[in-house]
């Protein structure tokens, strides 16, 4: 369905280029402050919930803290099982809650439904990356404090999280108490009906084992229940204070508490510094946690809070001389393209053992899981801004390749399958549908490491573990696809499942065989560089996987005769063998509350039409874009287009870069105002159970790849910039093989800039521009 431009919406949160912040609270709007509001390093992530805790209507607060990467895990239970289905489930734990700080100010406890909250303001700093809050308040009997709370997620620093809490009295003299704890009994997640959410545990995750709690260092040691992880929280303390403080500890169930009690003068203040690790076994060998812990402590307090503050703003203002995209003329976009790019940072593993979730570190939707949305949509931001992180994240699927290979050879398949979700690199899809006949995860990985390996370069990547990624799912393909005499003689792929989960259980996607052709065109191609440039290497590799040259050559004849399905009387791609057959949804009787579908229709009854969840050849018109004349993308978009409902937030920017590529601007624009701005603007009514990673991605790629029109072609950059009538002018950054290059387009110019480099040479509008060191170029 055509996005027309909306009228924009009331801002939830004011238009800011470098800040997000709200000056009132508001119990309804609470959990989806929660989200946007959160905080992380890419392992620890926090949601914007309050130290002093949540006392407002129940249900509109999710305490959240959670650990990249660690989980717990519960058997599925299916009433009609078979063989193949996955046997666990994994999902990502909300651990131990230790934000806490509670303020008493002569015996009246702090929280924003109690006394008068005089003024409040949050902001969320995205070149600090510090969370701030401020709020002035009178307790019932007229005391009145001004609290100043500053909370870092640590971006060099994995295990460490850290708030300052300062309290000042205005008006009165008096004691006040603050206490901090740690909370180790945790609330789960209650079930739902929505897919998107998961099921929650039946029982807690977390079995305490063990408390420390002394006056300077104090922990909580747990163990997951089936998984067996070892988890260590720890916090520990510093205090400024004019007046003396008395210190006192607590323990209670699994609630431990340090109470900082002291007098508290008209005018002065009092400031609290609390640092927070995390530590697990799953990634660090359990009879070092307390060490780790202790170290990590350790070289906190001796920093303190301003120099790991500046430390961070350092770090970040990196981090945006690379990926910061400018936008001169309309406020609200961006803001909303600076927030997806802070909070894709925040949510990324960066150690190779971790990925990126579909809700990144904000939320329990999708129980933490990681997708096809990495190689698609995360994944190119970080190769053209931050290519370090993308090898990180291709590092974590070259970690799960072993149980990769167990995955096709319980598919009764040779080579390696990649999940559709996962965690720990199992399938935890228990919709076979919708989750393992999405074989194309294996081609979209395959795509993420060309992408990678040509954009930056690193062929040693290739060499020691893309390589063997490659050849071990291209040996699935081979095994999988067959020659059909039906077809004569064609390579065909039958029983699988597109991008649009719409329509499953096929034979012959469009999208998943051109991938695939495209997938074993650069396999063989990678066997020749490392026979070629690299022979020991390749040798090793070969014996280690008993790779033959009749295989190799197996592979090419598949991509050669790979089969395509094409309507030649519509002059389209069929998107699989049977789709065009199909009966059209009728879209014009099916009310606007009846969307998403596949919250108000059976399954079957979705797949018997011609009706897409997102973009699937659409989709491939981009990704392999070169294989395709302009009219031919044009056919094929405007056929789809009108039966994709969008019921999938990866879906908007993939039509946006198409309509802008197509030459329909004000269709590309209305795409991307829906992407750029989902969660600040909360356009699916569902940014409280956590922010939409990829279409944070999505959004950039909108911008990049649409409106500046960059692909990547035979090795060569190539743009085609347009310029959106409501902006001035725009500003994008690109690495390329190690150098950075500066894109500034305005009405009727585009300037190049190589900002770091000798000499590159990239594509304009078709025509070659060389590009010398800070030399612009302006066409």
């Amino acid at each position: 369905m055509k996005m027309k431009l909306k009228e924009r919406p009331e801002a939830l949160y004011p238009y800011q280029s470098w800040m997000l912040s709200e000056d009132a609270y508001d119990d309804k709007n609470n959990q989806r402050s929660e989200s946007v509001f959160a905080v992380g390093n890419g392992y620890i992530g926090i949601r914007g919930h309050f130290e002093e805790g949540f006392h407002g209507v129940q249900g509109t607060s999710v305490t959240g803290h959670y650990l990249n990467g660690f989980y717990d895990s519960e058997s599925i239970v299916y009433p009609e099982g078979a063989y193949g289905y996955p046997s666990r489930n994994h999902a990502m734990l909300n651990v131990p809650n230790a934000t806490i700080i509670e303020l008493n100010v002569e015996g009246h406890p702090f929280h924003l439904n109690h006394g008068r909250v005089i003024s409040f303001k949050r902001e969320l700093d995205m070149r600090k990356g510090i969370l701030f809050r401020q709020i002035e308040w009178e307790a019932p009997s007229g005391q009145r404090v001004m609290l100043k709370i500053r909370r870092m997620v640590a971006l060099q620093h994995k295990h460490l999280a850290i708030v300052d809490y300062e309290v000042q009295s205005l008006n009165f003299s008096g004691n006040i108490t603050i206490t901090s704890s740690i909370d180790g009994e945790i609330k789960g997640a209650e079930a739902t009906d929505d897919p998107r959410l998961g099921a929650g545990f039946k029982e807690p995750s977390l079995l305490l084992e063990e408390i420390e709690h002394g006056e300077v260092f104090s922990a909580i040691k747990q163990r997951t229940r089936h998984s067996g992880f070892a988890l260590l929280t720890a916090m520990k303390h510093q205090v400024q204070s004019q007046s003396e403080i008395k210190v006192a500890e607590k323990i209670e169930d699994q609630l431990i508490s340090h109470e900082f009690t002291g007098l508290l003068q008209k005018g002065e203040s009092v400031s609290l510094t609390k640092y927070i690790s995390y530590y697990t076994s799953k990634d660090t060998p359990e009879d070092e946690l307390y060490t780790r812990t202790g170290e990590t402590l350790l070289m906190a307090t001796d920093a303190g809070f301003d120099v790991l503050a500046e430390e961070q703003r350092r770090y970040l203002e990196g981090f945006w001389s690379h990926a910061d995209v400018e936008i001169n003329g309309d406020l609200a976009m961006q803001q909303g393209i600076r927030f997806n790019a802070f909070q894709l940072l925040q949510s990324v593993g960066r150690d190779g053992i971790t990925n990126i979730g579909a809700k990144g570190l904000t939320g329990e939707g999708y129980e933490g899981h990681y997708f096809w949305d990495t190689e698609m949509y995360m994944l190119p931001f970080f190769t053209y801004t931050q290519p370090e992180i993308s090898r990180s994240l291709l590092e974590f699927r070259y970690s799960t390749l072993g149980k990769a290979r167990e995955r096709a050879a319980t598919m009764s398949q040779k080579g390696a399958l990649y999940p559709w979700r996962t965690i720990d690199g199992e399938e935890n899809s228990a919709y076979f549908p919708a989750g393992t006949a999405q074989v194309h995860i294996n081609a979209d990985i395959a795509y993420g490491i060309k992408q990678y390996v040509t954009a930056s370069g690193d062929d040693e990547f290739l060499v020691t573990k893309g390589a063997e990624i490659l050849f071990e799912t291209s040996r699935f393909w081979a095994d999988m696809g067959h020659f059909n005499p039906m077809r004569d003689g064609a390579f065909c792929i039958d029983a699988v499942t597109g991008p649009d989960e719409y329509t499953a259980i096929v034979n012959n996607n469009t999208y998943t065989n051109l991938m695939v052709k495209d997938q074993l065109q650069y396999a063989y191609e990678t066997t020749k560089l490392l026979r070629q440039n690299y022979p020991q290497q390749y040798e090793q590799l070969q014996q280690r996987m008993g790779l033959t040259i009749a295989e190799v050559d197996g592979w090419m004849e598949a991509a050669n005769r790979m089969f395509i399905p094409y309507d030649a009387n519509l002059g389209i791609y069929a998107q699989d063998d049977t789709f065009l057959s199909k009966k059209k949804w009728d879209f014009e009787h099916t009310p606007p509350d009846k969307y998403p579908l596949l919250l108000h229709y059976h399954p079957l009854v979705i797949y018997r039409h011609q009706v897409l969840k997102q973009a699937d050849l659409v989709m491939v018109l981009f990704l392999l874009g070169d294989q395709f004349t302009l009219e031919e993308k044009i056919r094929n978009y405007q056929y789809y287009e009108p039966l994709t409902t969008h019921d999938s937030s990866l879906s908007p920017c993939i039509h946006s870069i198409i309509s802008a590529e197509i030459g329909d601007l004000e269709a590309a624009y209305a795409y991307f105002d829906r992407t750029v701005r989902m969660d600040l603007d909360d356009i699916n009514d569902n940014a409280k159970d956590g922010l939409h990673t990829a279409a944070m991605a999505g959004s950039w790629m909108s911008i990049v790849n649409g409106f500046g029109g960059m692909r990547l072609y035979d090795g060569m950059l190539c743009f085609n910039p347009t310029l959106p009538e409501h902006w001035e002018s725009y500003r994008f950054n690109i690495m390329n093989k190690g150098q950075q290059i500066d894109i500034f387009v305005e009405a009727g110019s585009v300037v190049y800039t190589l900002l770091n480099g000798d000499l590159l040479t990239i594509n304009h509008k078709g025509i070659p521009v060389k590009l010398l060191l800070r030399q612009p170029v302006r066409l």
